[in-house]
């Protein structure tokens, strides 16, 4: 499959000049020795877009990252930022900045005094500096704060400084990497949501790197699904889960189950099968298939059903716990899925090469 991205539909007036993307990378290579980091990828980030690179650990994610903020050079390719190629100028040429995962304030000082750094390093004069600065502890809703040192707050207030901290010199692109790795998982999920919100108040564009596939369907509106350097996908949350191009996509992005039938190969996501009852027919034109059940696992608000199916393979299904669950493993069921919930896929192009 090609690694060009699918460019957002141009919704500037006929007449009006094409926006210009925020990002756009074309042939971007870089190596490692011998390890192909990234691998001759396209890319196009249009203005003010949460745009996710997700894929798990060695996919080229982060290294595309550091090509764009400048912390590693690509071995060839463009990296154009705002039509500008960038690709040989130093961090501190860009109009990025960058949020880590360990928060990278200076302990010594207020969290006033870290937000305000960039500011002072760029001789931004005092009175506009404490201006912006208030603005910018106001956006991540911690104007309180400001004479707390970092070991006074939480894990998530941390992050919010830390985000403070890079939004407060107006940067054309916010890179974040992994920024929500290190919080537990109900305040991940509260900064999830205020992370959605900053961006939509503020405008600018964020480029977001993660692994976790939950946080990249609810937080973007494009995702990029990258593996072994390369991109498989590039479409809004709902396409990429309800039309993955690839197996890789099908496998990595939610749980989803690969059957292979008369030649082809497709997948039926878990949560659009259902679980016929004893008698129950199938609706006029569904799929079905016939099997065992294998396991039966209760996950609370849902039910994890494996099924072993007469012709070989097996499926996985999660049905709602609107009632008692009583199925049994090795017990006999049929299952059914509406045909237009079946998508036809493609092997990675790495598939034979591995």
């Amino acid at each position: 499959m090609s690694t060009q991205a699918q460019a957002l539909p141009n919704t500037a007036a006929p007449d009006a000049a094409p926006v210009e993307p925020d990002v756009r990378l074309v042939a971007i290579r870089k190596t490692f020795g011998d390890v192909v980091a990234v691998d001759s990828i396209d890319l196009e980030i249009l203005r003010g877009e949460f745009f996710t690179m997700l894929g798990p650990s060695g996919s080229g994610k982060t290294t595309t990252l550091r090509l764009i903020a400048g912390f590693d050079h690509p071995d060839s390719g463009q990296i154009l930022l705002g039509g500008e190629d960038v690709a040989r100028k130093p961090p501190y040429d860009r109009d990025v900045n960058t949020v880590f995962q360990d928060y990278a304030l200076f302990p010594h000082m207020t969290v006033a005094q870290n937000v305000e750094y960039g500011l002072k390093v760029k001789r931004v004069p005092k009175a506009e500096r404490a201006g912006r600065v208030e603005e910018a502890l106001a956006t991540v809703r911690m104007p309180e704060y400001g004479g707390r040192k970092p070991a006074q707050l939480s894990g998530g207030q941390r992050q919010r400084v830390a985000l403070a901290r890079a939004l407060v010199n107006h940067p054309r692109v916010l890179l974040l990497d992994e920024p929500l790795g290190a919080l537990d998982l109900k305040l991940r999920q509260e900064m999830q949501t205020e992370l959605t919100r900053i961006q939509q108040e503020v405008g600018i564009t964020f480029v977001y790197v993660t692994h976790d596939q939950e946080e990249a369907l609810a937080m973007s509106d494009r995702i990029a699904v990258f593996s072994h350097g390369r991109i498989d996908q590039v479409g809004a949350p709902k396409d990429v889960y309800e039309h993955p191009a690839t197996d890789f996509v099908a496998g990595f992005v939610g749980v989803s189950n690969l059957l292979e039938r008369d030649g082809r190969r497709f997948t039926v996501r878990p949560e659009k099968i259902r679980l016929l009852a004893d008698g129950e027919e199938a609706v006029a034109g569904d799929d079905t298939e016939s099997g065992v059940l294998r396991e039966v696992v209760y996950l609370g608000s849902v039910t994890r059903y494996i099924v072993d199916l007469d012709a070989g393979g097996a499926l996985t299904v999660v049905r709602q716990n609107m009632e008692d669950v009583k199925e049994e493993r090795g017990h006999a069921v049929r299952l059914a899925w509406r045909p237009e919930h079946t998508y036809v896929i493609e092997p990675s192009e790495r598939e034979g090469k591995e």
